[in-house]
C-alpha cells in the first residue's frame, strides 16, 4: 500500500498543475492547522488505546485491583486527551 501512495505522490509531482496547486496550498499555510490537529489527534488515539489496552490487561491479571486501575486509566486518558485539545487550540490558531 505504501508503494502505491509514493507512485501516485511521484505521478502527481510529474503533472505541474499538480504541482503548483500543492505549493499554492501549502504557502497560504491553510493544511498547518489540519495537519497538527490530525497528527495530535492520532497521537492522542493512541495513548487512549494503549492505556485502555494496559488496563484491561492489569485488571484480567489481578481483578480485586479493579479500582486502582480504573483510577489510573482515566487519569492517564485524561492526560492524552489534553493533548488532542491542545492542538485543536492551535489548529484554531492556524499553527
Amino acid at each position: 500500500m505504501m508503494m502505491e501512495i509514493a507512485s501516485m505522490l511521484q505521478a502527481a509531482a510529474a503533472d505541474p498543475a499538480v504541482a503548483e496547486a500543492a505549493n499554492k496550498l501549502a504557502q497560504s499555510g491553510a493544511i498547518n492547522g489540519s495537519f497538527t490537529l490530525g497528527v495530535a489527534g492520532a497521537g492522542a488515539g493512541l495513548g487512549i488505546g494503549l492505556t485502555g489496552f494496559a488496563a484491561a490487561q492489569a485488571v484480567g491479571r489481578n481483578p480485586g485491583a479493579f479500582g486502582n486501575i480504573l483510577t489510573i486509566a482515566i487519569i492517564g486518558m485524561a492526560l492524552a486527551e489534553a493533548i488532542a485539545i491542545y492542538a485543536f487550540i492551535l489548529a484554531l490558531g492556524g499553527r
